[in-house]
């Protein structure tokens, strides 16, 4: 029960302020936040390439208000792409961009979010790298899908994700892998109505693996997004069903979590990705990674604890 008052709480604007304010917050946000400055960032990404780790950075900054600050967010990233370049790093670092952030819940936010987002995207393939797409809530998904079919007419290895969560992924599935997708699968975080969600973990994870089977099954590039023991094994074993090599997939996982296991992959010759979020919106993707795992929540509380 405590997943949806955390995720409600991650859009409260009254919880924000306590929850910025709080002296402990700081420490633990640490944990999952690779900084609030790009040069922070960047010190995480080479240690983790350091360490034989591919990395997708996410600049944090959703539910804008004004189109000022979607301009401030394009800005952000294409100095981002810019940094990648020019410390070499871009073999190593794609990057995940939200279309919130590029005013995509704006009036006229649909084509808003394709105008700010085009001149990433064209950085990042001049710089050597790309772009993921993130998925948000449900009533995002359709302009999210026409805004990458959009990008792929000319940046084909323009990556997207979708969430099994939904009852409509799996056909999403099916429509994206096709050759040359680039398809992250993750299970959702997002506070989604019975209407076009399961609210079954049971039934969540089910559809995960048939989202997985789909993927694995098709021509594209599959990007298994999970820090479930259970669906890594799955996706390894499904791989080799359908004769996929190493370098034919890959897992990724958030950073600071289960980082035992993501040496454990690199080490087996698995491609590894780590989602890296940083700058100074951070409290909307805080509050989600308390609210996806209880093991999360139970470090925030004994941080509390220990600290008091």
């Amino acid at each position: 029960m405590l997943g949806p008052v955390l995720l409600a709480a991650a859009r409260s604007d009254s919880i924000r302020r306590l929850v910025s304010a709080a002296p402990i917050t700081r420490p633990v946000v640490d944990r999952f936040v690779a900084g609030e400055q790009l040069d922070q960032c960047l010190t995480a990404v080479t240690s983790l390439a350091g360490r034989g780790m591919e990395v997708t950075i996410d600049h944090l900054g959703e539910d804008i208000t004004d189109r000022s600050e979607a301009l401030r967010n394009r800005d952000a990233y294409l100095a981002l792409t810019d940094a990648l370049s020019a410390a070499g790093l871009a073999e190593h670092a794609e990057m995940s961009v939200k279309l919130s952030a590029f005013g995509q819940a704006l009036p006229g936010g649909h084509d808003l979010a394709y105008e700010n987002v085009l001149p990433v995207v064209e950085a990042a393939t001049a710089a050597g790298t790309t772009v993921t797409l993130d998925m948000e809530d449900h009533t995002t998904v359709d302009s999210t899908l026409a805004i990458l079919g959009q990008l792929r007419e000319r940046f084909p290895r323009t990556g997207a994700v979708v969430q099994s969560y939904l009852f409509r992924t799996e056909d999403d599935c099916h429509a994206l892998a096709g050759e040359g997708s680039r398809v992250r699968l993750v299970k959702g975080a997002y506070k989604e109505p019975a209407e076009v969600a399961f609210q079954d973990k049971r039934e969540v994870d089910k559809a995960y693996v048939r989202c997985l089977k789909v993927l694995m099954a098709g021509k594209g590039y599959p990007m298994v997004g999970s820090h479930d023991p259970r669906m890594v094994a799955i996706a390894q074993n499904l791989a080799e069903r359908y004769g996929r090599k190493k370098d034919e997939y890959e897992f990724q996982m958030l950073y600071g979590i289960r980082e035992a296991e993501q040496e454990r992959l690199v080490t087996q010759g698995h491609r590894m990705r780590v989602y890296v979020p940083y700058g100074t919106d951070w409290y909307g993707y805080f509050m989600r990674r308390l609210a996806e795992r209880p093991a999360n929540m139970a470090f925030f509380l004994r941080s509390l604890v220990s600290r008091g």
